[in-house]
Formats: C-alpha cells, sequence, structure tokens
C-alpha cells in the first residue's frame, strides 16, 4: 500500500472496510450461484439428483441468507462504516468491536448455510437460523451499534448526514425485530432444534412483522443510506432537497412498521389487521417515491455522466427499480389485487425487482465507487463496469417479466372454473405451463450471476495492481468528506 494509501489508515479504519467489501464480493457470487442453481432445479428437476441436501428446500435459505445477509449485509457494513467515517470526520470507535463485527457477521453466513444443508431450519422466512445462531447475531449486532453510535457521539462535525439517520434505523429496527421474531424454546441445551414462542396466527403475525419489516429497514432504509450518500458523490452534486430527504427518512420510518401484515390477506388474521396494513402500504407509496425523485433530481446538472460513467447508469437504474418495486408493492397490497398474486410467482417477481434491480444494483454501485478509494488506484477496467451494467440489467429484466407472466397464469389459472363449477385446470397443469417462464427465469439468473463475476474479476484485479498505481485519491481525507 502506498504511503497516502497509510495515511489515510492513520486517520479512517479502512482495514474494515476493505475486509467487509472483500467478502460482499464473496458472498454476492456465491448467493446467486446458488439462487441460479435453485432455480434450474425447478426449470429442470433432475438437478436434485434425488438428494435431499442440494433439494430447493434446503438450498433456499442458503441462497437468501447468502445475498441478503451476506453480500447485502457484508455491504451495509462496509458503506455504514466507510460512510460514518467520511462524513463525520473521525475514526471509527473500537477498532477490536468492529473487527469482532467482522469475523462474527462471517461465522454466521457460514453456520447458517451449513445448519440449511444439513436439515436445521425454523421455517420462518429471511430467519431461518436456529437458536445457536440467532444469540451470535444478537451479540454481534448490539457490538455493531455500539461501534456506529460511539462513532457518530465522537464526531468532528457537528451536523449528522441524512445517510446516518437512515443506516441507524436499519441498525435499530434489526435489533428490535430480530429480538422478538426469535424468541423461541429450545428443545435442550444441546440441541439445535427450538420451537417458536408464538402458535398459529400469532406466529404468522410475528414471522411477516419481521419479514416486512426486514425488507423495510434491512433492505430499504439501509440502502437508501447508499443512495444519500453515493449518489451524490459519484454525480459531484448536492442532494436535490435536504429537507425531502428528512421528511423521507421520517415518514418511511413510522410507516413501515405497520405494513407486514398485507401479507396475510385471506387467512385466519383478523380482516381489520390486514386492512390496516394495506392502508398504511398504499400511504407508504408518498414517501418511498420521494425519496425516489430526491435521488434521481439530485442529477440534475449531471445527465451527461449517464452517457460516460456506467457507475451512474447502475445508480439511475436502482433508483427507477426502487420507484417501480415501491409502486407494485403498495398495488399488490389491495385484496382484490392480493386475491389474484397472493402465493403466486408474481410475489416471487415483485421481490426480486426489489432485489436486483434496487438492492443490487445501488450496492454495486457504491462498491464501484469505493473500491478504487480503499485501495488508492484506478479501477482495472471501466468497459467491464459497463458490461457488467447491462448484463444486470437484461438478466432482472427477463427474471421479473418471466415470473410477472407466469404469477399472473397462475392467479388465473388456479381460480379458473368450467361451465358446471369445477376447477378447469388441475395444479399440475398449471405448473406444467410454468416451464418455460421458470426457464427463462433461470437464464435471467444466469446473466446476473455472469455481471456478478466479472465484478469479482475486476476488483481483484484492480486490488492487486494497487500501490503499483496509486493515484492519490485518499490525499487528505478531511477536506474529501462529505
Amino acid at each position: 500500500m502506498a504511503a497516502v494509501g497509510v495515511a489515510v489508515d492513520e486517520q479512517y479504519n479502512y482495514d474494515i472496510v476493505r475486509k467487509f467489501t472483500v467478502m460482499a464480493l464473496v458472498w454476492g457470487a456465491v448467493g446467486m450461484f446458488v439462487g441460479v442453481y435453485i432455480a434450474s432445479e425447478l426449470a429442470w428437476p433432475f438437478l436434485n439428483f434425488d438428494s435431499p441436501y442440494i433439494s430447493f428446500g434446503r438450498l433456499r435459505p442458503v441462497h437468501t441468507g447468502a445475498v441478503i445477509f451476506g453480500f447485502g449485509g457484508s455491504a451495509l457494513f462496509a458503506t455504514s462504516y466507510y460512510v460514518v467515517q467520511r462524513t463525520c470526520q473521525t475514526r471509527l470507535f473500537g477498532d477490536g468491536m468492529a473487527s469482532f463485527t467482522f469475523w462474527g457477521w462471517q461465522a454466521v453466513i457460514v453456520l447458517a448455510a451449513l445448519s440449511y444443508v444439513m436439515g436445521y431450519s425454523q421455517g420462518r422466512e429471511y430467519a431461518e437460523m436456529e437458536w445457536p445462531i440467532d444469540l451470535l447475531i444478537e451479540v454481534v449486532w448490539v457490538t455493531y451499534l455500539i461501534v456506529y453510535v460511539a462513532t457518530i457521539m465522537k464526531r468532528k462535525q457537528p451536523h449528522i448526514y441524512v445517510a446516518n439517520w437512515f443506516y441507524l434505523s436499519f441498525i435499530l429496527a434489526t435489533a428490535l425485530l430480530h429480538t422478538f421474531n426469535n424468541l423461541a424454546v429450545p428443545v435442550d441445551l444441546f440441541s439445535l432444534k427450538s420451537y417458536s414462542l408464538f402458535a398459529g396466527t400469532q406466529d404468522a403475525m410475528t414471522q411477516w412483522w419481521y419479514g416486512h419489516n426486514a425488507v423495510g429497514f434491512f433492505l430499504t432504509a439501509a440502502f437508501l443510506g447508499m443512495m444519500y450518500y453515493f449518489v451524490p458523490k459519484q454525480a459531484g452534486r448536492p442532494v436535490y432537497s435536504y429537507r425531502l430527504s428528512i421528511v423521507h427518512f421520517w415518514a418511511l420510518s413510522f410507516l413501515y412498521m405497520w405494513v407486514g401484515a398485507h401479507h396475510l390477506h385471506w387467512t385466519a388474521l383478523p380482516d381489520w389487521t390486514s386492512t390496516l396494513a394495506a392502508t398504511f402500504s398504499i400511504m407508504l407509496l408518498l414517501p418511498s417515491w420521494g425519496g425516489m425523485i430526491n435521488g434521481i433530481m439530485t442529477l440534475s446538472g449531471a445527465w451527461d455522466k449517464l452517457r460516460t460513467d456506467p457507475i451512474m447508469r447502475f445508480m439511475i437504474v436502482a433508483l427507477s427499480f426502487y420507484g417501480m418495486s415501491t409502486f407494485e408493492g403498495p398495488m399488490m397490497s389491495l385484496k382484490d389485487v392480493n386475491a389474484l398474486s397472493h402465493y403466486t410467482d408474481w410475489t416471487v417477481g415483485h421481490v426480486h425487482s426489489g432485489a436486483l434491480g434496487w438492492v443490487a444494483m445501488i450496492s454495486v454501485a457504491s462498491l464501484y465507487h469505493m473500491i478504487p478509494r480503499l485501495w488508492d488506484t484506478k479501477m482495472y477496467s471501466e468497459k467491464l463496469i459497463g458490461l457488467h451494467f447491462w448484463l444486470a440489467t437484461i438478466g432482472t429484466l427477463l427474471y421479473i417479466t418471466a415470473m410477472w407472466i407466469s404469477g399472473v397464469m397462475q392467479g388465473l389459472m388456479w381460480r379458473a372454473f368450467d361451465d358446471f363449477g369445477n376447477l378447469q385446470y388441475s395444479f399440475a397443469e398449471s405448473v406444467a405451463a410454468m416451464h418455460p417462464y421458470y426457464a427463462m427465469r433461470a437464464i435471467g439468473g444466469m446473466l446476473f450471476l455472469t455481471g456478478m463475476l466479472l465484478m469479482v474479476f475486476n476488483a481483484f484485479m484492480t486490488i492487486r495492481q494497487a500501490g503499483s498505481q496509486p493515484v492519490g485519491l485518499g490525499v487528505n481525507p478531511a477536506k474529501a468528506a462529505a
């Protein structure tokens, strides 16, 4: 590492940011590969090879855990540690504690994946880990909260930049959600198996209170922290409206806590509860689109960069998908729409328009922005970033289009009746009709995975050339802070 890089490391703890950045890339490639494999299993079932260990049921949580908590979580640790130091102009609090969050979090991902393959699962959406891993998560997360809050408290800037508000809300909300969703009683001290403290409808309500708020705070608010820092930095423009960003924060934080029950229309949950959730879901459209508009309007005066800067293209497409998926979600919460979409692949398409189009693309853009600055060098290949952009965009569009068509067809076939009042199609017939769309989904995933592998290669070559080609991106870090 060049001397300038050492100077930056003395003021800021970039070592921990580098570690999380590298692991975000690793888990992104691993998690997306598993996702492509299980999508292929649905299209071509022989890929199960009659083995329970690689069946869809066991690999699916490996995929979601690796991409949400491995890729997304590591990217959030990396960017939040980077942003809080840059905007507060102070070194991260507690190097040892920060290092513990890294090793603890990686241990969580590995242990969770191994337990899923072996058949241990709570069966809770995005929270399948059994109780020993849940306890490890709790310790890591509380340590993360302490590091983050203590860093803000010793800031040299009186103002707390808005990105830190979003990151902090994500850390606090995730701690709350994880704690209450995972209240369980182990079978015995030496058993991995446990039983939820809740039962029946209350258990479902708790799961979706967690599940949707995990989407709300882990997969939305946190990545909005990325958006509010990296979009202005990459565009070289101030945030379009700082006042709107604060309104966006408070409205989102208040409304998201109420919407989880919209997943439970047409179930044993009381009707008034899911209706309340749907009402708040519709209201959520306003702050969501306000934030999207704020991000897009930040590019005012910098639109020409879209022609020359592939990172900006990732950002603008991410914001577009954020707007689209936050319109689609409230629409699907309406009972009449939900009656068609419930339990179908439309929901899968909606989830991945947000996961691939918004979360992955803003993460990729943020990592591309950070990597040359963390290693004080230029990216190995700008052309590969551009190719990655097109592979990711086309792959996402193929994926969600396939799931939209498949989902609407499922909804229509499942409730079609003949002239005698009997179901017109058997379930097996609806599954057979989905086959071409499952194949299309797998191909879309392959394109997205290919783009991710290109990013891993590009980052590896960039890091390898670091030190031999310093470009001075870390000079005078105090002045470089946002």
